[in-house]
């Protein structure tokens, strides 16, 4: 097949240039999309009668038939042809004649892509809010399991406060309740219709975008020719919310494999999701959140790819743009892959029973419910805060906890201190006490469950005109 833009050259390609240019070894993924939105794109030619209703039933029919070839694994694609435009153009023309010629009315490659790669990350921006959502749950679910489960929380990674596994599960579920609503947020910008632009500029054929965008689902139309065939900020906010997920992917991912180790002890993942050593038999190596954690990197790699493929480009369209699609590409598989893996492996983990008195190691976890008791008693919180620092010396100096250092030890520190003391300063008592809203409190906790779990059961809004 010729080129659609031979007519203008008197030479050849150069078959280094045609290798370097081309896309189709990348972008025929977008093949169904591709297809859909040229099945739209004619049907509304024919009811603008810019071509008749039988050279549109032809194209349609053809057009069908090209997606079934490729549901089927029968169509081959011809990496001369450089594209997947150009592929799906090309057998249209075998199967029909001269008449698929005319689907390209009233449109360019420019606002062709636009298209496809929009219902492409629609259809894919849906999936991964689903993922998010079936994550969520599972943690939930977790979280459930555990309201009466205390660990250490921390602070610069050293034991701050005792508080419940839950209310630890459930912060990574606000996260993900966030990165849920940041996607619902960008499919709205990413479901807007650039078809009908052509090359820049529109086009002088009378044609119906509304008509077009209803038949594809489409919000609405974009405003502007020239931004809507150059425009790649719902790509790159795409990439961004992606970003943003694995980053909180990866801080889970890096308590897992903390709390998985023997020095914390704590989880116990399934072999499903772990490897050995080739060289120590009793390795059990956490990769499933090891590659997660990792993986984040190249999501970032990908955002920062298009950033800088962007940051220089004139208006219009330029052939810088055909390198948008493989970061894309990446991020989406990496996100749902991602997404599906952690899942599989947070299900399937056991968190084992830990001792309170492996909780606080240290014994100075309730440090802060003593200053607290202090201050209730009138103590101004700042000499609270001073006395149980010089309790915690103490206790350090003679080898004693909180738990263990006697009441007479106590009052010689401070005559502020009464036996109820001791009460204030249990590891229950003091995740029992922080009862505020968004506290660690088994109240509160059980009351974030019930909240979220409402949240997490109603239906996301994807934006998608219905």
């Amino acid at each position: 097949m010729k080129k659609p833009w031979s007519g203008r050259f008197k030479q050849s390609t150069d078959k280094l240039m045609e290798e370097f240019s081309a896309s189709i070894s990348f972008d025929r993924r977008l093949y169904a999309y591709d297809i859909t939105g040229s099945i739209a794109h004619c049907q509304m030619l024919a009811k603008c009668k810019i071509i008749s209703q039988t050279d549109s039933k032809k194209i349609v029919g053809g057009l069908r038939r090209i997606l079934k070839e490729f549901e089927l694994g029968k169509f081959q694609c011809d990496d001369q042809l450089e594209d997947i435009h150009m592929n799906i153009e090309s057998r249209l023309t075998e199967l029909v004649g001269s008449v698929g010629g005319k689907l390209h009315t009233a449109r360019s490659r420019n606002d062709q892509v636009c298209l496809d790669i929009r219902l492409y990350l629609r259809d894919e921006g849906e999936e991964v809010v689903q993922l998010i959502t079936i994550l969520a749950k599972t943690l939930l679910s977790l979280a459930r399991k555990h309201t009466d489960t205390i660990i250490p929380g921390f602070t610069h990674m050293q034991q701050a406060q005792p508080i419940l596994l839950a209310h630890h599960l459930l912060a990574y579920i606000e996260m993900l309740v966030r990165d849920r609503e940041r996607m619902q947020d960008t499919l709205k910008r990413i479901n807007i219709m650039p078809l009908g632009s052509a090359a820049l500029a529109g086009t002088g054929f009378p044609i119906d975008r509304k008509y077009t965008a209803k038949l594809l689902h489409f919000s609405e139309v974009s405003n502007n020719s020239i931004d809507a065939v150059s425009d790649r900020d719902f790509a790159i906010e795409f990439c961004s919310t992606i970003a943003i997920l694995m980053m909180h992917l990866s801080r889970f991912c890096e308590e897992i494999v903390l709390w998985s180790s023997s020095e914390f002890d704590w989880l116990e993942l399934s072999d499903s999701y772990t490897t050995g050593s080739s060289i120590m038999p009793q390795k059990k190596n956490p990769d499933a959140a090891e590659l997660i954690r990792g993986k984040s990197g190249r999501v970032y790699g990908n955002l920062v790819s298009l950033l800088t493929l962007m940051k220089s480009l004139p208006l219009a369209y330029n052939k810088d743009l055909q390198e948008d699609k493989e970061p894309i590409f990446d991020t989406v598989d990496t996100a749902k892959m991602s997404l599906s893996i952690f899942n599989g492996m947070i299900k399937s983990a056991r968190f084992k029973k830990i001792p309170l008195h492996r909780v606080d190691i240290s014994g100075f976890l309730t440090a802060t419910d003593m200053a607290d008791y202090l201050a209730e008693k009138g103590v101004p919180f700042r000499l609270a805060h001073e006395i149980t620092g010089q309790t915690v010396a103490y206790c350090i100096e003679s080898g004693k906890t909180l738990q263990n250092i006697t009441f007479q030890e106590l009052k010689n520190i401070s005559p502020r201190f009464d036996k109820d003391i001791f009460e204030h300063i249990t590891l229950g008592s003091s995740v029992q006490r922080k009862n505020v809203y968004g506290g660690t409190a088994k109240k509160q906790v059980v009351a974030q469950i019930a909240r979220l779990d409402k949240k997490l059961k109603n239906k996301p809004k994807l934006g998608r005109k219905k």
